[in-house]
């Protein structure tokens, strides 16, 4: 038995769940639509750039879950989950996680996307160990800030070996599935890199160092 870890967006998803709630609350009319919809995509350019400022993001990012109740927010996900999530789920990931399952690995998720977006996700896939950036939470409310190290670049490798140390897992055989260079460093500590539809940065470096590369797509 193996630890297998999964990054989650435009690996195990078709889409950039972060990105996509961004959109969705465009569309709620949650958010203010000229200056939100124009953060949206340089934030996600700048990641696709590998030149994102995760501080400068989570701040726009996690302000509308201080902005609104906890019940409007599970009521908006609800919606998101059947909106934008589920059609982004590929069935070609569920039978990866599906073989490891009966393979008796761990399965674990670890994203830089925030947990409130990302916990439904894993429990819909079936995946119990989540590790994401974690929202604040003061007297039952998001505060708008980050608890801790957030899960991005080499934060996922520190969130990651926390998480290791409460626990008798191991990386001894591990396996990790990712689609993008932000994910490099944590690539290179597992016994099974595995790039996933990757980006191109990736895919020139998973060629390089002969990674085994797959796609989940249709």
């Amino acid at each position: 038995m193996s630890l297998a870890i999964f990054d989650l967006d435009n690996t195990l998803l078709s889409i950039d769940s972060d990105h996509a709630w961004g959109e969705f609350l465009l569309e709620q009319g949650a958010v203010d639509a000229k200056a939100y919809r124009e953060a949206n995509e340089r934030f996600m350019a700048d990641y696709d750039a590998g030149t994102l400022d995760i501080d400068a993001f989570l701040a726009v990012a996690l302000k509308p879950l201080a902005d609104n109740t906890p019940e409007q927010l599970a009521a908006w996900h609800q919606q998101f989950m059947a909106a934008k999530v589920e059609p982004g789920i590929l069935p070609r990931a569920e039978e990866l996680i599906a073989r490891h399952r009966t393979q008796g690995d761990t399965l674990l998720i670890i994203t830089a996307t925030n947990r409130f977006i990302t916990d439904p996700i894993a429990e819909r896939l079936g995946i119990d160990h989540l590790i994401a950036v974690e929202p604040e939470v003061a007297d039952g409310r998001y505060t708008g800030r980050v608890s801790g190290t957030p899960s991005f670049r080499e934060g996922k490798i520190t969130r990651l070996n926390e998480w290791l140390e409460s626990r008798s897992d191991t990386l001894d055989d591990a396996w990790f599935y990712s689609d993008s260079h932000n994910d490099l460093a944590l690539l290179e500590m597992v016994d099974n890199p595995v790039a996933v539809d990757p980006d191109d940065t990736l895919r020139q470096i998973a060629r390089e160092r002969g990674w085994r590369i797959i796609s989940l797509r249709e």
